[in-house]
């Protein structure tokens, strides 16, 4: 574990990065500073990841950029990890300016700080969403870091920049180093359900599933069952935000004596849309309602990562690869949460 250290993180308030910050905060005696513009994020979050220990937590927007520089001129940091982001797919559609101003040129600021103040360590979140949408033919076994990236919206695209950007200014400044993490599927809560997904308006499959067990939604869809697929719908590498977190530790780790590089995060297998539903329907014992509509534009038909590199590369060894888990541990979460906020 990455000790003595100070790291900043961007969007430590949110889904993935508070689940990062947690496991920081349990296992090293790091320094972490928290920027978040709550947009997304959640101040009782911050209030519970300080019950573990203190850190100094800055209510920010990336976009004030004289702001931020004001940060990194108050104190010196040996590494970033970039989690900020705008993130909803058809809203980048829709919106496009607003993904390319929050995600690329707020990264792109972000980059030019860290050079400046001599921060050697960037992790970034980027997503499988910069592999667009590939054929069941080409996807084979599953999607390596060399396959192509041709996104098909806004978001992948802002995504594809920020690591253009990120790699080139590595190639130009030699203390510079990064690790790209793209995501796929992510889901679950921290098994003491502390901390968990708490997004309003959430289009992620588990999370909605899990808000139907709970009676949050009165039904759910299925968008399409007539892919090529076993079943017709469509399948994704689901991994537990648990494994997702211990991976940006490595990566931590793994900048202390090697090069840059790029890693898929995911676990290898896929699940289709039925399958999790079932899943879920079988841990919780809950029946609920399900109905089918029309396919969602730009959704693939199969997402699978290969995962070789991250575990041969890296050493990293998931300990919840189970979409049991993944799916009892978001109805726990999404159960609490609902009794915490009646």
């Amino acid at each position: 574990m990455t000790n003595n250290q100070s790291i900043l993180i961007t969007g430590g308030a949110g889904y993935i990065g508070s689940h990062v910050v947690k496991l920081l905060l349990e296992n090293s005696n790091s320094d972490i500073t928290v920027i978040d513009n709550l947009s997304t994020g959640f101040k009782s979050t911050i209030d519970e990841l300080k019950k573990i220990r203190d850190f100094d937590f800055i209510y920010a927007d990336l976009s004030n950029w004289d702001e931020i520089k004001g940060v990194f001129k108050a104190k010196q940091f040996d590494a970033i990890i970039h989690f900020a982001a705008s993130i909803i797919v058809p809203e980048s559609v829709k919106e496009p300016l607003k993904y390319y101003l929050n995600n690329t040129a707020n990264t792109t600021n972000l980059v030019k700080l860290a050079v400046e103040y001599k921060v050697k360590k960037f992790i970034f979140s980027s997503t499988a969403a910069v592999y667009g949408e590939p054929t069941i033919k080409e996807i084979g076994d599953g999607i390596d870091e060399n396959f192509k990236t041709e996104p098909i919206n806004p978001y992948g695209q802002s995504k594809l920049f920020s690591e253009r950007i990120i790699q080139d200014t590595a190639k130009a400044n030699p203390d510079f180093k990064y690790v790209i993490f793209r995501y796929f599927n992510v889901a679950g809560a921290s098994p003491d359900l502390t901390i968990g997904q708490k997004t309003k308006n959430a289009t992620h499959l588990i999370k909605v599933a899990a808000e139907t067990t709970v009676g949050k939604r009165d039904k759910m869809f299925i968008f399409g069952d007539d892919y090529p697929t076993k079943d017709g719908t469509g399948v994704r590498d689901y991994i537990h935000v648990m494994d997702l977190a211990d991976a940006h530790i490595k990566g931590l780790e793994y900048l202390e004596k090697n090069e840059s590089d790029i890693f898929n995060v995911g676990y290898g297998k896929g699940a289709s849309v039925k399958e999790v539903i079932e899943t879920m329907k079988k841990v919780t014992g809950i029946d609920f309602k399900v109905e089918t509509a029309q396919r969602r534009l730009g959704d693939p038909a199969i997402l699978i990562a290969k995962n070789d590199k991250i575990i041969n590369k890296m050493g990293w060894k998931p300990k919840y690869d189970s979409l049991e888990t993944i799916c009892k541990t978001a109805y726990e979460w999404e159960k609490r949460f609902n009794e915490q906020a009646e």
